[in-house]
């Protein structure tokens, strides 16, 4: 039974005042009380760790505002930030750059709605044209929604089998191939085979690749809870590469990239398959394939994989703006830049992407 001075405590921690504060990355217990949070929070993702401003800040120099609130020194909720400046593409406030999924994650509608303010006054104050915030489930229906993208996850089965016979049966047929054809997967260390992949295949996608010091910075930042694994064939060629994130009881793979033989081989199909497998192993409840913009050959791909499309709430604050900027390749307007970029050298490609992509998150 609890004592009097404990129900006291109790009750005067929830009398207490709601104080919304700006998390520093240099402050180690504020980042590990940020961390524990989010470990804890259902509504939390990936997304929201703290590891993300230091990221931000120091590969793209985006100036951050990771919020928190808190009552009593105990955590109620948290609300990621970032500014991303540019001539081309405008100025937002957005929850979160490079991020799928973003916006508050909460504990307590209070909590919530404290740092959905903060992040309005900080917007107004910075003068940027809207605030975005990419929620899973919608906040605010009567802002702006860019219902542009849905996300696909699924729960994975305890059985490796089950998993297998669970994917459609086309599907599970390049599966097959994929094995038949000797591939093999690999857990990577380093970035290298990685990069190279990923590199080149955004490049013949027409769109500039993310720097390399960026995906060095994801694995410094997050250790083992990001990982890359590399298909090879029975020569030992890499085929196909995924990037993923572990999260709790779920893997997303993130970034991936193919070699142009990949097809022929089914290795991008086998590669999903494998991450699946050892993620079933692993003990891993959801496997979660991310966000895909609907009508894309991604979107059919994930549905393919029997995985049903789920909607994402994009909501913006528009301060500056009359619609919702429309920065995304599906764009007519970036039709030409994106042809020019195919046939640009690679070499160069890959110099000069991380100057546009970073505005582009």
């Amino acid at each position: 039974m609890d004592t009097t001075s404990e129900q006291m405590a109790r009750l005067g921690a929830a009398s207490a005042p709601l104080a919304v504060r700006t998390l520093s990355a240099g402050d180690r217990d504020a980042v590990a009380g940020w961390d524990a949070f989010v470990d804890t929070c259902p509504a939390a993702t990936f997304f929201h760790k703290a590891g993300w401003q230091r990221i931000l800040g120091e590969v793209f120099d985006h100036r951050t505002h990771f919020l928190y609130a808190e009552r009593a020194g105990v955590i109620e909720g948290v609300l990621p930030l970032a500014q991303v400046k540019s001539v081309l593409f405008g100025n937002t406030l957005v929850s979160l750059p490079f991020a799928v999924y973003g916006g508050v994650a909460a504990s307590s509608s209070e909590a919530g709605e404290a740092l959905e303010r903060e992040a309005q006054l900080i917007a107004e104050r910075l003068g940027v044209d809207h605030l975005e915030l990419r929620n899973v489930s919608q906040r605010h229906p009567e802002w702006p929604l860019q219902d542009l993208y849905v996300r696909f996850r699924k729960e994975i089965a305890p059985e490796v089998e089950a998993n297998m016979l669970a994917i459609p049966r086309k599907q599970r047929a390049m599966v097959r191939k994929g094995i038949k054809n000797g591939l093999c997967s690999e857990l990577d260390d380093d970035l290298r085979r990685f990069f190279a992949l990923y590199a080149d295949n955004v490049h013949r996608h027409g769109t500039p690749a993310l720097p390399r010091r960026y995906f060095a910075a994801l694995q410094r930042v997050f250790g083992s809870d990001c990982q890359a694994l590399t298909v090879v064939d029975g020569s030992g060629r890499s085929q196909s590469t995924v990037l993923s994130f572990y999260f709790r009881d779920e893997v997303l793979p993130y970034y991936a990239g193919d070699a142009l033989s990949a097809r022929e081989l089914a290795a991008n199909d086998f590669k999903y398959w494998e991450l699946m497998r050892r993620s079933c192993e692993r003990g891993l409840r959801f496997f979660d394939y991310g966000r895909s913009k609907q009508g894309t050959g991604s979107y059919s791909f994930k549905k393919n994989w029997g995985f049903e499309p789920q909607p994402l709430f994009y909501e913006h604050r528009l301060y500056r703006r009359d619609s919702i900027p429309q920065n995304n390749p599906s764009n007519a307007r970036y039709r030409l830049l994106i042809e020019t970029w195919k046939r640009m050298p690679i070499g160069l490609a890959n110099w000069l992407g991380p100057f546009i992509v970073r505005n582009l998150g």
